[in-house]
């Protein structure tokens, strides 16, 4: 919102032909609106980062095709909690109105019904509803040759 001065707003006041009264009382309650605007200072903005869930409903994700999601926990966070804020925020979503209805029982469920604005409270904001496919790779480029491009 813009920030005006307020000898400009008692100007305009005073052209428009108002009472002196009328214009003294807008401009106190302007003066005390802005003080208490002031004082509600606004939260700083938490830095995050990203943590990749991935479900391996087998036990075994060695050479198997997996799938997870893409969450953001606060950056100082430990990653291994990030599973157990979304089962947090999935029993808060279980208790509200819409969750007694269609109640989550699984983490995707909770991923791609819960309510954002619970899981926010918890501190684990999703990224992707949607599961999406994860590749596994090793970390090492292969050597290209010259004539191979």
């Amino acid at each position: 919102m813009a920030k005006v001065d307020i000898d400009l707003v008692k100007m305009v006041l005073t052209r428009a032909n108002l009472d002196i009264r009328k214009v003294s009382e807008i401009i106190e309650e302007i003066k005390f609106e802005s003080e208490n605007a002031d004082d509600t200072e606004k939260k700083p903005v938490v830095k995050k980062q990203y943590v990749m869930v991935v479900a391996d409903s087998e036990g075994k994700l060695k050479g198997q095709d997996f799938m997870g999601w893409v969450l953001q926990i606060p950056e100082d966070d430990n990653p291994a909690e990030a599973v157990e804020r979304v089962w947090k925020g999935a029993a808060d979503f279980n208790r509200s109105p819409k969750g007694r209805k269609i109640p989550v029982k699984t983490l995707g469920e909770a991923c791609e019904f819960g309510s954002a604005k619970i899981f926010k409270e918890r501190g684990v904001w999703i990224k992707t509803k949607t599961p999406v496919l994860v590749a596994s790779a090793s970390n090492k480029l292969p050597k290209i040759q010259p004539d191979d491009e």
